[in-house]
């Protein structure tokens, strides 16, 4: 009989392997235009092959992105780097590849608040599809709850030590007293190696919040770094923490298969196998080493 935990396990080691309004700002472009301030990156393989491990059915990718049609969906001049696109439908087509049902639209950070493009993915399969929003303390509670309306459960938070425009803690403590009584998550996206500095605020969390990409963490400095064992502390004491054991392709140092990140994933599937979560992280946005 295969248990939870099995599946989880084989999950962790396969990903290592491979404004609600305007609804339209009206602002058409040809194409993604990189600047000094948002230099270009590039977008994900364009032929992903058939795993040999199928998904079991009903599976979550919990963190993905998409990026235009430009003409529809226009960047923002404040974003910190500039992909190509990545539509809805190329991310069907990867869907029908992996064999993954449903999906998690994480509002991408080059679209800032304006939720539009995720707004009208949900609507395309409200059955299969929800939401994490970009949020900050300007939003009305009328906002919001249309937003929850529209299928999103959650927002999420940079603190990224790297990114010019990480969020103001009295900004995340005034949204997530806005929240608290909606049934959202936090999504982090916050380095291990600096998981200290935000112990008191993550303890002190009136609702569940979600890891990303594994604290960010550096395989190549081993399953002993002070950051990760604290991570995995974290998530194995808090029940409120869950963890997405995604971006091996951000933490690796020796490229695919990404062998040196299947340690770290095991070790928080072992920690918590019941708020583990698996995600694509497609298109890669800012990576190394790009996986298929």
């Amino acid at each position: 009989m295969i248990t939870r935990r099995d599946t989880l396990t084989t999950l962790a080691s396969w990903t290592v392997a491979m404004q609600l309004s305007p609804l339209s700002s009206g602002r058409a472009a040809e194409g993604p235009v990189a600047t000094a301030k948002a230099p270009a990156v590039p977008g994900p393989d364009p032929h992903p092959r058939t795993p040999a491990f199928r998904l079991p059915a009903g599976t979550v990718d919990t963190h993905m992105h998409i990026y235009g049609p430009i003409a529809t969906y226009p960047y923002s001049d404040a974003r910190s780097y500039t992909p190509p696109e990545a539509p809805l439908t190329t991310y069907r087509a990867l869907q029908r590849t992996l064999g993954a049902q449903r999906a998690v639209f994480v509002n991408a950070t080059i679209y800032g608040t304006d939720n539009t493009i995720v707004v009208d993915a949900i609507a395309s399969d409200p059955k299969n599809y929800r939401g994490v929003a970009t949020i900050d303390d300007t939003l009305s509670d009328k906002q919001i709850e249309a937003l929850d309306k529209a299928g999103f459960k959650g927002c999420r938070f940079t603190f990224l030590s790297r990114l010019r425009n990480a969020p103001d803690t009295r900004v995340f403590d005034r949204v997530v007293d806005q929240i608290k009584g909606l049934g959202w998550h936090v999504d982090l996206y916050i380095e291990a190696e600096k998981l200290d500095t935000f112990l008191p605020m993550l303890r002190k969390l009136p609702l569940p919040y979600v890891i990303d990409h594994m604290g960010a963490v550096k395989a190549a400095a081993g399953v002993e770094q002070p950051g990760f064992k604290a991570l995995v502390e974290l998530l194995r004491t808090d029940d409120k923490c869950w963890m997405k054991i995604t971006g091996p392709e951000r933490a690796t140092a020796t490229g695919a298969p990404f062998d040196d990140v299947v340690p770290f994933a095991r070790k928080l599937v072992e920690a918590a196998p019941d708020r583990v979560l698996w995600g694509t992280d497609w298109p890669h946005p800012n990576v190394k080493f790009m996986p298929n």
